[in-house]
């Protein structure tokens, strides 16, 4: 038989295993969403200073092509991870998104493309 004092260590202050199934469940979700809106949030950091670095080596005007769409690139996935970590806020009950405009310093031009899904030539073809 296993000793039974391995099962009643607190899992942090003050939650044991003692505690209804139930809320044993809601402490695992809240840790998993706790998790999943740190990395979206580190994603989100990361685009952001992608495209921040992209500005500061590329003048907006005169630039080829190329760098356009590189550029355009790079919003569209900041834009989406702009909107997978809103999207995880919300679901933790957190549904004021000004916020993280404000301590993302998020550009309104990502802010009118997030969630935005571009059109591929594939998609555009059918």
């Amino acid at each position: 038989m296993r000793p039974m004092w391995r099962y009643m260590l607190p899992m942090s202050h003050g939650f044991r295993l003692d505690r209804p199934p139930v809320d044993v469940l809601n402490y695992e979700i809240a840790q998993e969403q706790a998790v999943a809106l740190g990395r979206l949030g580190r994603a989100l950091e990361a685009a952001l200073a992608r495209l921040r670095e992209f500005d500061a080596a590329h003048p907006r005007s005169g630039v080829p092509e190329s760098a356009r769409q590189a550029r355009r690139t790079l919003v569209t996935e900041a834009g989406h991870a702009l909107w997978m970590f809103v999207v995880q806020r919300e679901a933790c009950g957190l549904r004021d998104s000004r916020a993280v405009m404000r301590e993302y310093n998020v550009p309104n031009e990502l802010q009118h493309c997030m969630g935005a899904i571009p059109v591929t030539s594939r998609r555009a073809a059918t």
